[in-house]
């Protein structure tokens, strides 16, 4: 948790608010895209390279190290809405599907406002609800995303009441079917501080990466999102903070 604490601190420091945004070192993060043209005419920070850089970091440290209990099913939710959750979800799964022979899958967990798809390019028609509600195989109920071993679920048919389909045990029977199914498990989830679905799909994965957002995400709410899921007995892997502003030159940063 040190280092989550770490990340916390910086959060709540003010920044500078016309600084190209950057990447965070615990353990990595994405940068605002639409931003990436206008800092890079202006001089700043190649921040595309960067992104990958720092993104490759978290899937190392999280996926590709060697230990005795490796995460193979992770949650990404973040503490507020519009943190960019699902965009570092879908950058982190396509990143580590370049980077290993075996088989990914995301899952987009996020029922109230699914955008997996529009990141991965692939159509919503069918996916996790479906796949709730019907029999067959989980593939069934699957769409390849740009790569061979790369495969979405995404979050199907929607109705009112979809959200209670997240606390059902046939749930339980579709994670543990993805298990068998997929190296690795990528789930994208509603944020933590409205909602309560992240805590039930998060109970049967084995771990959790949180996403912040800079000059947005206030270290109490953050603070207060972090008790409360300690109570799920499932472990945070790492944080990822989005735009953090270094008002540095990327030559003396990356000396540090």
């Amino acid at each position: 948790m040190s280092k989550n604490f770490e990340l916390l601190q910086q959060v709540a420091e003010p920044q500078q608010a016309e600084s190209a945004p950057m990447a965070s070192e615990l353990p990595g993060a994405i940068p605002d895209h639409d931003r990436i043209k206008s800092y890079r005419d202006a001089g700043g920070l190649d921040i595309e390279k960067l992104a990958r850089e720092e993104t490759f970091k978290l899937v190392q440290r999280i996926f590709l190290m060697q230990s005795e209990r490796q995460p193979r099913v992770v949650i990404f939710a973040s503490v507020d809405p519009g943190s960019g959750c699902s965009r570092t979800c879908a950058c982190v799964a396509k990143n580590l599907a370049e980077h290993i022979s075996g088989s990914v899958c995301v899952v987009e967990a996020n029922l109230r406002s699914p955008a997996l798809p529009g990141y991965l390019g692939v159509s919503n028609h069918f996916g996790l609800s479906d796949a709730l509600l019907q029999d067959g195989p989980v593939r069934d109920f699957m769409k390849p995303a740009g790569r061979h071993n790369l495969w979405l679920l995404s979050s199907g048919s929607l109705a009112a009441d979809s959200q209670s389909l997240l606390k059902a045990d046939r749930l339980k029977q579709r994670i543990e079917e993805l298990r068998k199914e997929f190296d690795y498990v990528l789930i994208d989830a509603p944020p933590l501080s409205l909602y309560a679905d992240a805590a039930s799909v998060g109970q049967l994965t084995d771990g959790l990466v949180l996403v912040l957002e800079a000059n947005m995400t206030r270290r109490e709410t953050a603070s207060r999102v972090i008790e409360a899921w300690s109570a799920t007995k499932v472990p945070i892997l790492g944080a990822v903070l989005n735009n953090r502003t270094f008002p540095i030159p990327e030559s003396l940063y990356r000396r540090m």
